[in-house]
């Protein structure tokens, strides 16, 4: 067995234990009840300038993981929307990617978006 077999078996595991299935969609696709990860959601201030007079925005970000062939074997590229519905499809949170990467069969996404 090569490495990246085995590596690819190691990401199918971590899912399989991590994981929940959400419906994502991308790209004008929607992939539905995909293992994923997704951690390091946070809601943070955005970074304001003087000319900006939006009160109450807030900038937030997660990263997700999933297996490449779980989105068709496409890696979304930085600025596509991406998006994410919650554990019961009732609601879709859309994204921005910010920084995508794609190791061992493993999809890493950086997700930022604009929330109140």
């Amino acid at each position: 067995m090569k490495f990246n077999d085995m590596a690819e078996l190691d990401n199918a595991s971590f899912l399989d234990v991590f994981g929940e299935e959400r419906t994502v969609t991308f790209d004008r696709e929607t992939y539905e009840e995909i293992p994923c990860v997704i951690s390091k959601m946070k809601e943070q201030d955005r970074v304001t300038v003087m000319s900006d007079h939006e009160h109450g925005l807030y900038r937030v970000t997660a990263v997700f993981h999933c297996k490449l062939s779980d989105l068709g074997d496409t890696v979304p590229e930085k600025g596509r929307r991406f998006g994410i519905y919650d554990s019961d499809d009732s609601f879709l949170r859309e994204y921005y990617v910010a920084q995508s990467s794609c190791d061992g069969g493993m999809v890493r996404l950086e997700l930022e978006a604009i929330d109140e």
